[in-house]
């Protein structure tokens, strides 16, 4: 991986170069990872000038021994004082090596760490890098999609040992914490998110953040959840029927979630505009009176972060590319009733290649626990 990491960082140089900057300082944890496939806590990324890249970090604690190692070819810089910033190091190694101009992830940086750089730096000229490193993180190569493969597998695998457990009675808060563990417990990193599990009124929320409320029989029951694996990240979402047949209402409204789903699976290829992809499925939803219960993406990118670029909104800028991954998510959520939520994770593919290929496997039949 030492060799794609080199040809990462090669990109972003010349994209600097291109820009008149003579060094960029990436601080933003994910990106330093995907430039040198570790990312210590608090540490960031000196690119250049040159071809001289640095990771400048505080010292770790005594003893640790389980953090990744930068690339051979990547300079590690490990501060003297623990209350150092290895921003301001940063900024001071470029005045060293004679770079008047540094780029930088204003979008990141905070203003108190950039007013820091000025006052050790006054000569040095900073401008935005403008997520050019996130930017390259969109189109992700065959051993990054291997990796979200595998938190798809462990996702599907944790979530289906759950549905063969006895879920009346147990509070959404246990389930939730028990689907952690079980990804942990077959190789995940843990869990890509805080996972979500919603019952009754609860059920097919966006954002709800797990109760104590108990299972009944009669519920719909929504589970998302996502495994971390290597660093690259998954998002799976399923509702089901908890101990009885499903109501007429029921039926009704998941059939329509599920079709809404997958009209914006079946959208996904490359060149096609992220926001019609958001169009196909929100559509459907909206031809059935149930537009404003949708949120503002139907789905979004997934990498090393859960929530990347590209945004599959009505707003949306830009097309698709081969070798997305990206989540197709849509929901209705009833106040005081509950509601259906459908997540999978693909990976956009063109139609030579099969369409866009499901990494998220559970089944989405409406089954009764």
């Amino acid at each position: 991986m030492s060799d794609v990491h080199a040809a990462r960082r090669e990109r972003l140089r010349d994209r600097c170069a291109a820009s008149g900057a003579a060094a960029a300082l990436v601080s933003r944890p994910a990106n330093v990872r995907y430039l040198t496939g570790c990312a210590p806590a608090g540490a960031v990324l000196l690119i250049g000038p040159g071809d001289q890249d640095a990771l400048v970090r505080s010292r770790p604690a005594v003893g640790d021994l389980s953090e990744a190692q930068p690339p051979e070819d990547v300079r590690t810089v490990v501060l003297a004082r623990s209350d150092g910033d290895p921003v301001v190091a940063a900024a001071g190694l470029v005045l060293d090596r004679r770079g008047d101009t540094l780029a930088v992830e204003e979008h990141h940086l905070t203003v108190s760490r950039h007013r820091a750089i000025g006052s050790v730096a006054p000569g040095l000229r900073l401008t935005d890098l403008r997520g050019a490193v996130e930017q390259l993180r969109v189109v992700k190569d065959e051993q990054e999609i291997a990796s979200i493969r595998i938190a798809a597998e462990l996702a599907d695998q944790a979530l289906g040992e759950l549905l063969e457990s006895i879920l009346v009675g147990r509070t959404e808060r246990h389930l939730a914490l028990e689907l952690e563990r079980r990804l942990v417990d077959h190789g995940a990193d843990g869990p890509a998110f805080p996972t979500c599990v919603g019952t009754g009124p609860h059920s097919g929320a966006a954002r709800h953040v797990p109760t104590d409320r108990r299972v009944e029989e009669g519920d719909f029951l929504t589970v998302r959840l996502g495994a971390c694996y290597r660093g690259y990240r998954c998002e799976v979402g399923r509702t089901f029927v908890v101990g009885t047949s499903p109501a007429d209402w029921q039926i009704e409204l998941y059939e329509l979630v599920f079709a809404a789903q997958r009209a914006g699976r079946e959208a996904l290829a490359p060149g096609v505009a992220c926001r019609d992809v958001d169009h196909a499925a929100r559509s459907v939803l909206a031809a059935a009176g149930y537009g404003e219960a949708l949120g503002e993406v139907t789905g979004h990118g997934v990498g090393l972060e859960i929530d990347e670029d590209p945004r599959l909104s009505p707003a949306a800028m830009g097309k698709l590319d081969a070798c997305v991954p990206v989540t197709v998510e849509p929901g209705v959520h009833l106040p005081g009733r509950g509601g259906v939520r459908i997540d999978d994770t693909l990976v956009v593919r063109p139609p030579t290649d099969g369409g866009p290929e499901l990494l998220t496997i559970t089944t989405k039949e409406l089954l009764a626990l």
